[in-house]
């Protein structure tokens, strides 16, 4: 059965992603697959998981590394913007593939750029991304450039207001403006594509419910990334 989302219009989709959630990134990696064959139009958004959070305590809510990688995830937020305002949307979806890439396809012991997470919001591995995306390595000087955050704010909220604070990343906006948004699907591997499409429509069913509100289970399988050892 085909979905009302088989025709192609403008900005099918919106998702909001946080360049360094490997959820956020198996899920983008599935709406690639769906976008392709079937003609959508995806927009990336911006949703800092660092100023969603920035009420909390990371210390005392959190594992000790989260705090670093929410901040170089806002760090690659900036870079994203700048890129927009320079090249425009589609600029945005080529470096987040290639950030990802980076971050979570390449197992560490073979990374060139060295082994540490720490490295993921460096001059030098943003300058490499860029360059794989087709974007020049200048813009890796928005890394430190706090004026964008006004920004990556304003589009955190665009994104809870969406679908209540009480989540995370990413979040799909469906047939936009119009259309309802959630919080997911969080999954912890891309599925086959022989069945990708086929589990897309059963979440954009759900989407175009106005009803549904939740659901969940707690038990999560570790992300199947060549970086995490999947």
């Amino acid at each position: 059965m085909r979905s009302a989302y088989d025709r192609p219009v403008a900005d099918d989709l919106h998702f909001y992603f946080d360049p360094v959630c490997p959820f956020a990134w198996i899920t983008s990696k599935w709406v690639r697959l769906v976008a392709a064959e079937r003609g959508y139009s995806v927009q990336w958004r911006f949703i800092s998981l660092r100023l969603i959070n920035s009420h909390l305590d990371y210390a005392a809510d959190f594992p000790p590394d989260y705090e670093a990688g929410h901040t170089a995830g806002k760090k690659l937020l900036r870079v994203a913007a700048a890129t927009r305002a320079a090249h425009g949307h589609d600029a945005v979806g080529a470096l987040y593939e290639a950030l990802g890439h980076r971050i979570f396809e390449i197992p560490r012991a073979e990374r060139p750029y060295g082994n540490g997470r720490e490295l993921r919001d460096t001059p030098d591995f943003v300058s490499g991304a860029l360059g794989a995306a087709g974007l020049p390595s200048q813009l890796a000087g928005a890394l430190e450039d706090s004026s964008l955050d006004a920004i990556l704010q304003a589009e955190s909220d665009e994104a809870l207001a969406l679908t209540g604070r009480d989540v995370g990343t990413p979040i799909l906006h469906f047939a936009p403006p119009g259309g309802l948004a959630l919080f997911g699907p969080v999954i912890s591997e891309l599925p086959p594509p022989e069945r990708a499409g086929e589990l897309w429509d059963h979440v954009v069913g759900l989407a175009g419910f106005a009803g549904f509100a939740e659901l969940k289970r707690s038990l999560r399988v570790r992300p199947n990334l060549p970086s995490l050892g999947g």
